[in-house]
């Protein structure tokens, strides 16, 4: 039984197919095969049942992946004890981030890191917080960058900054007139206030802060998307209002910034954090992404770093 094997065992558990395993593995398809038949000779049993489209494990095919998932997992962190007790800054990281972050916070950050930290291959992929605490569990993501709090036991938080709640207001709702606006405003227009699609925890950020201050009614919510801009479409439309993150409302143009109206102190806040299991070992890498990250975001934010709210629960 070699590493490699389990590793192609993996390739072929997540894909369902020997070609697509194989492509992944940067091998042939029939390398891969032979070296999986084998290791099921080995160990006289079948790992896959190969007569099913797709390709499914096997009932003891299931538990030899959960334990191939640790045994893999754990053989890389050699190589990473070896890199952080020679002080070198390398190699592929991969980082996860959810959907209400991503296309803003990439931006900002990314191409200051790629220059200070060249021989660091980030790897970059969108997922939804539930699938970032999967995926981080089975060492499938080195890191994310999420809203927490998530209270995760096996996972580590480090807080990188808090973004306020920006108030996207029509010109037909009265709260237009407003210079600034309170939470309570909201009670007032809650049956038009615009939301995310379940699923995202931006949406729950909102909820949370809703059910907090009492403000949650039977007729809440009417209309749901999938994005920001839909949702910004929407309110100019005169559907209603809705929320945004701040970072988001900074590439917003001249015309739609008049929409624009901020919460009196304490602001309603999201807490956004770098997230990693307690087992992880590129922390000088964690630490490269935590500065990088903090020291740009924080500079954007500056002035609206005031009196918040508490960071509302995301689960």
């Amino acid at each position: 039984m070699t590493i490699t094997q389990l590793q192609y065992v993996l390739a072929v558990a997540e894909h369902k197919n020997f070609t697509l395993a194989a492509e992944k593995s940067f091998v042939t398809q029939p390398t891969l095969s032979m070296q999986i038949q084998k290791l099921e000779e080995e160990l006289d049993i079948q790992i896959f049942d190969r007569s099913k489209k797709p390709i499914q494990l096997t009932d003891v095919g299931e538990k030899i992946v959960d334990q191939a998932k640790n045994i893999v997992n754990e053989s890389g962190r050699i190589k990473d004890i070896v890199d952080q007790q020679k002080g070198y800054i390398g190699g592929d990281f991969k980082v996860g981030i959810i959907p209400t972050i991503m296309p803003t916070l990439l931006p900002m950050f990314m191409s200051n890191f790629v220059k200070k930290y060249p021989k660091i291959n980030l790897i970059i992929e969108e997922h939804t917080t539930e699938e970032i605490i999967k995926m981080i569990k089975n060492g499938q993501l080195d890191a994310a960058i999420a809203a927490t709090p998530l209270d995760e036991e096996t996972i580590k938080e480090i807080v990188l900054y808090y973004e306020p709640f920006v108030a996207y207001v029509p010109e037909s709702m009265s709260s237009f007139d407003k210079k600034e606006l309170e939470i309570e405003d909201l009670k007032t227009n809650l049956n038009k206030v615009l939301l995310l699609q379940d699923g995202h925890c931006f949406r729950n950020n909102i909820l949370n802060l809703c059910k907090s201050k009492g403000l949650l009614s039977d007729n809440h919510f009417q209309i749901e998307s999938g994005s920001f801009e839909t949702l910004v479409k929407l309110a100019n439309e005169g559907l209603g209002m809705t929320l945004l993150p701040y970072l988001h409302t900074l590439d917003m143009n001249e015309k739609g910034t008049k929409n624009l109206r901020n919460f009196k102190d304490p602001k309603p806040s999201r807490q956004v954090s770098l997230i990693y299991s307690k087992k992880e070992l590129k922390l000088h890498i964690i630490d490269a992404l935590k500065n990088t990250i903090s020291g740009i975001v924080k500079g954007a934010i500056a002035f609206q770093d005031v009196e918040i709210t508490s960071p509302l629960h995301q689960k």
